[in-house]
C-alpha cells in the first residue's frame, strides 16, 4: 500500500487550510485508490514542536509523526499564509525534522490566505524550502484565497486540486508528473481576474 501524509498547519480548530487539505485528500483518493492517507494537524503538536526546538529532542508523540513522514511515499502540505509567508509553527516542524527525511519524496504544496495577493507565496516561500530539503515537488501548487471558496472561484479551485493531485498520483505510481505540453493553465480564470482587478467596490 502506498502511503501519503497530509500535513496541515492551520492555526484554528476549524480552518480553511484543513478544509483545503481534506479536499486534496479526497481528490487523491479518487485518482489513486491504492493510496492510504494519514492527516497530521500541526496545531495539535505545537507544544511538542516548540519543546523540540528548544531542547533538540522530540517527544514520543512528535517522533512518531516525524517517523511517519520519513516513511511515507509522498506528502501533501497545506499551510496558511500570513504576510506573504508560512507561520512559524510550520517552519519549526520542518526545522526539527531530519534534513534528509524527504529527499526525493513527491510533495504537493498548498496554501490558503485571506486575499489573492498572497498567491505567489507557494513559489516564493514554499518551493525554496522544499528545494532545500531536496523533495520532488509536483508542478501545480494549490492556492486558495477567500474568493476561491465562493461560487465564482470554486470551479477554478477544483480544477487546480484535480490537476495537482493527478500529478501527485502519477508520481506515486512511477508514471511521470501527470502533465503534458498540451495542458492549459487558464490565466483568465476568476482567481486571476480577482488578483488583477482587486476588491470590488
Amino acid at each position: 500500500m502506498t502511503t501519503v501524509v497530509a500535513i496541515t498547519a492551520g492555526l484554528s480548530e476549524t480552518s480553511s487550510t484543513r478544509l483545503l487539505a481534506d479536499r486534496l485528500v479526497e481528490s487523491l483518493g479518487r485518482q489513486a485508490a491504492d493510496v492510504s492517507v494519514e492527516v497530521v494537524t500541526l496545531r495539535e503538536l505545537a507544544h511538542d514542536v516548540v519543546d523540540a526546538t528548544l531542547t533538540g529532542f522530540a517527544s514520543p508523540r512528535l517522533q512518531d509523526v516525524l517517523d511517519m513522514v520519513t516513511a511515507a511515499d509522498g506528502l501533501i502540505v497545506a499551510t496558511p499564509i500570513y504576510k506573504a509567508s508560512y507561520p512559524g509553527l510550520f517552519k519549526s516542524f520542518f526545522d526539527v525534522m531530519d534534513t534528509d527525511a524527504v529527499i526525493g519524496k513527491p510533495v504537493l504544496l498548498a496554501a490558503t490566505a485571506g486575499t489573492a495577493r498572497h498567491s505567489l507565496a507557494i513559489d516564493h516561500s514554499l518551493r525554496p524550502l522544499f528545494a532545500y530539503l531536496q523533495a520532488l515537488v509536483v508542478p501545480t501548487g494549490v492556492f486558495a484565497s477567500t474568493h476561491d471558496w465562493g461560487s465564482e472561484g470554486a470551479p477554478a479551485l477544483e480544477q487546480r486540486i484535480e490537476r495537482a493531485t493527478g500529478e501527485l498520483a502519477s508520481l506515486l505510481a512511477g508514471t511521470g508528473t501527470g502533465r503534458s505540453r498540451d495542458d492549459e493553465f487558464d490565466l483568465f480564470s476568476e482567481t486571476f481576474r480577482s488578483i488583477a482587478e482587486g476588491p470590488k467596490a
